[in-house]
């Protein structure tokens, strides 16, 4: 049998908790109501940058125009490093020729030059490159030491004369050269064009192939190569070997 004390203290407490729950309504019944909001989810990915402090990432018109040129990368490949590699060769042509022209002369751009120029990076050096370096790539597919010299290798015994023949030859037929003319062209111009090859490309292409995804690498050479077009825009567009020798 309870004693009056402990009967006294049981019912004070069981008065106490019923005011208790009485007096904070938004205690556990806040709690539930709380967990059954609806859920919005662009306000709760803000909720969570607030919380962490971290900003929302950028948006796709945030990104430039690098963003959208590394787009048309992907999505058109072999048309956008054709106009890159045209815009290239005008820009090098253009330099070539303010370098070589004479302080003193009077003489306009050789536009139709030019527009050879823009023609061979649009309609061949673009879509060679493109086949050449994703050819590479599946030959070739790690970026190590080794095997980038080997991909080196290909670039100068390969690639590298068989490019520099093109451009010759593309730009004689266009200026109106025979084939006797385009040999002859070949056999004064391929030569230094070699050598001058072999002293420039090895550290740009071993950059190209060991630091640049192959779809980047069509890019990073039409950078290099605006130094390079500057020499054989001026190599291409030198006299016939006919009209030197008479």
């Amino acid at each position: 049998m309870m004693s009056g004390g402990a009967l006294f203290r049981n019912v004070a407490a069981q008065l106490i908790r019923r005011n208790g729950s009485a007096s904070d309504p938004f205690g556990k019944t806040g709690a539930r109501l709380q967990s059954r909001r609806p859920y919005f989810p662009g306000r709760a990915k803000e909720t969570r940058n607030d919380q962490t402090g971290l900003s929302p990432p950028p948006s796709s018109s945030s990104v430039g125009i690098v963003g959208w040129y590394l787009g048309m990368v992907k999505s058109r490949p072999v048309l956008t490093k054709g106009v890159t590699s045209c815009l290239i060769y005008i820009a090098a042509d253009l330099s070539s020729q303010t370098i070589t022209k004479e302080k003193a002369s009077s003489e306009s751009y050789d536009l139709v030059r030019t527009a050879r120029m823009g023609a061979y990076g649009l309609f061949i050096l673009g879509p060679v490159q493109h086949q050449w370096f994703g050819f590479m790539s599946r030959l070739f597919p790690k970026q190590d030491i080794v095997t980038t010299l080997k991909k080196m290798a290909m670039g100068q015994t390969v690639y590298g004369p068989t490019i520099m023949v093109i451009f010759l030859s593309f730009n004689a037929l266009l200026q109106g050269e025979g084939g006797s003319d385009i040999v002859a062209r070949l056999k004064r111009d391929l030569l230094p064009v070699m050598l001058n090859c072999v002293m420039y490309w090895p550290v740009c292409d071993f950059i190209t192939f060991k630091f640049f995804p192959v779809h980047l690498q069509p890019l990073v050479s039409n950078s290099f190569s605006y130094v390079w077009s500057i020499y054989m825009t001026y190599m291409g567009n030198r006299e016939k070997p006919a009209a030197i020798s008479s």
